[in-house]
This record gives C-alpha cells, sequence and structure tokens, in this order.
C-alpha cells in the first residue's frame, strides 16, 4: 500500500477511533447520571455511612455561600426576640394604683366613747407595770399617695412624763451651754459630744444642734454613726434650732410625730392619767395635726378620718368623738394605777 493509501487509512481510523471515544464517553457519563439519580432516590434507605460516600459524587443542592450564613441569621432573629421579650413594650403604660389610701368604712364599724375604751384598755394593762404603759392614739388621715406627709413636735398640756435623754451640740463656753444644761440636757458642748459618739458611748435619745456648730458636726463626720439611729440633727427635721433650751423643754415634755402611710402615732398619756387628763391631750394633739395640714401646699388635702386608741399592750379602740356613755364608769375609776 502507498503512502497516499496509508495516510487515508490513518485518516478514517483516527475519525474513527474519535467517533469511538465520544460515544463510550456518552455512555459513560450516561450511566453515571443514572447511577447519581438511583442513589439520591434511594439516599433515604442507606446507612449514613453510605450516604456520606456519595456524598461527594451528588452535586450539591443549594450554593455554598448561604449554607453557613443561614444559623447567624436565625441567632440574630432570635437575639432581637428575645430583647423584645425582655424589654417588653415601652409603649404600654403601666396600670397605676388608687390616688389614696384605701380606708375602711365607718358606717358599720363599732366605736367607742373615750371613758369606754379607757375602761378596756386599763383591763388588758393588769399586771403590767404602770410605768412602762402608755396610752396611744392613732390618728388616720384622708390624703394622697403622693403627697407631702406631716411632721411635728408636739407639747401636751399634761406632760407624758418619759426618760427622754437630750443631747446638745453647741458652742462651749456661751450662754447656750448654759441654757441647755440648764433644761435637763444629759451631754452638752462640741468636742466633748465628738468624742463620747466615736467612742460609741451614746447615752443620748435626742440630739439637737444649734446654727453656730453645724460646720464643726458635719465635718466630725457623725452621719454615718448618728444617722443610722435617727439622732443626726438637721433642718429638715428640726433640729437644728436657735433657741436651745425652749425646745429642750419640748422635748422632755412632748414628743415628735411623723405621718407613716396615712397615719400618725403619738403617745398621749401615762395609764394613771384621768379621762379629762388623757383628753386634753387628744384634743391638743388633734388640733395641731389640723394646723399642720392646713399649712401644707394649697394642692394638697389632708383630713383626719379616724381616731384610734389603744395602748402598750392592749388593742385599738375607734372613738365616736364623744367623752363618755351612758354604761360608763366614773372618772375616778379610770385614773390612778
Amino acid at each position: 500500500m502507498g503512502s497516499a493509501g496509508g495516510k487515508f487509512l490513518r485518516g478514517r481510523w483516527s475519525a474513527g477511533a474519535s467517533r469511538f471515544r465520544t460515544r463510550k464517553h456518552s455512555r459513560r457519563c450516561q450511566a453515571h447520571s443514572e447511577f447519581i439519580a438511583m442513589a439520591s432516590s434511594y439516599s433515604s434507605l442507606m446507612p449514613s455511612a453510605a450516604r456520606g460516600i456519595l456524598s461527594s459524587c451528588r452535586p450539591a443542592l443549594r450554593p455554598s455561600p448561604i449554607a453557613p450564613i443561614l444559623p447567624s441569621l436565625q441567632q440574630v432573629r432570635t437575639a432581637a426576640q428575645a430583647r423584645k421579650v425582655k424589654g417588653g413594650d415601652k409603649t404600654t403604660k403601666r396600670k397605676k394604683g388608687p390616688r389614696e389610701f384605701k380606708q375602711k368604712d365607718l358606717k358599720d364599724m363599732q366605736q367607742f366613747a373615750l371613758c369606754d375604751a379607757m375602761r378596756y384598755l386599763r383591763a388588758f394593762e393588769v399586771g403590767r407595770e404602770p410605768t412602762n404603759s402608755k396610752y396611744e392614739v392613732h390618728v388616720r388621715l384622708k390624703t394622697r399617695r403622693d403627697g407631702p406627709v406631716i411632721r411635728n413636735m408636739l407639747r401636751f398640756p399634761h406632760s407624758v412624763q418619759t426618760e427622754s435623754r437630750i443631747c446638745v451640740v453647741c458652742p462651749p463656753g456661751t450662754r447656750h451651754e448654759k441654757e441647755a444644761r440648764a433644761a435637763g440636757a444629759v451631754l452638752v458642748g462640741e468636742q466633748e459630744v465628738f468624742d463620747a459618739v466615736k467612742a460609741g458611748k451614746i447615752e443620748f435619745d435626742r440630739c439637737l444642734c444649734h446654727p453656730d456648730s453645724l460646720d464643726a458636726l458635719n465635718k466630725a463626720g457623725l452621719g454615718r454613726i448618728l444617722g443610722p439611729r435617727g439622732l443626726m440633727p438637721s433642718v429638715k427635721t428640726g433640729t437644728v434650732v436657735e433657741d436651745i433650751a425652749v425646745r429642750v423643754d419640748m422635748l422632755r415634755g412632748g414628743t415628735i410625730y411623723r405621718e407613716r402611710d396615712a397615719v400618725i402615732r403619738v403617745p398621749v398619756g401615762q395609764l394613771g392619767f384621768s379621762p379629762e387628763q388623757l383628753r386634753d391631750n387628744l384634743r391638743a394633739t388633734i388640733d395641731q395635726i389640723r394646723k399642720d395640714a392646713a399649712g401644707l401646699n394649697d394642692r394638697v388635702t389632708k383630713e383626719v378620718y379616724e381616731v384610734v386608741l389603744s395602748s402598750t399592750n392592749g388593742p385599738g379602740f375607734s372613738l365616736n368623738g364623744e367623752f363618755r356613755s351612758e354604761t360608763s364608769p366614773e372618772s375616778a375609776a379610770l385614773q390612778g394605777v
């Protein structure tokens, strides 16, 4: 065979071989595709190990960049929802409570005359030390919750004998020191008082301060000691005064009262007081509270709603405003110990 024939045969052989390889490759790809389709249809029935082997042959069902993003998007959405639940809806308004303190209806409540209440309270104090028992009055007020409170000092017509020990901080060597000692103060001065308090010798129940000694008192740093005990003098509580002697005398013969939750509690007499003495102290207490209420802001209204008399160990008896009833004992039977 010549060279031309050889070239012709080689060309035909090359073309045939190329077509053969193409058909073979197509059949192989078709078989591979059928295998992949069959494996995909039965993948749910195959073990996890087999599915892991075929996963490299199976094309991806979704673009790869989306898969790692989805968990982060879910976490952000979940965190946002958690913050919303924790913070709550700030636009919603909270339900407001009653503006005034709730008081009991006195129409159906049993009330007593002063002499009857004293008779029952004295029965509760039988066997007690007479000097340790006192009559106490609880004055309930009709007032708003957000209004100012009443706070003042009261001197009774009939002194309630107490063992109040009064300390006075004033400049030493002045007339204020002499007047305070003459009025019955147990501890008077500046440095003497500071040293005693720092040493833990707080042997007094009330503490007053003259305005000239207020700076020295603040520099001494006694607020952390006297403050928790309610003994630190301040202008707000009325314990920083000019006339020391008058205030010492008032403290020894009177008392300091303050409104708490629309109630003012004041000791008004010893157990041995007569009904007339206790009546005078009760009148002075109620009149002073009404004056304090009238001196508050014009927008604030406070009224005496109920007066309850009790004792140190006895219950409370609501008073009806009468001094005695038809069945009340004589005044002589309700005094003494």
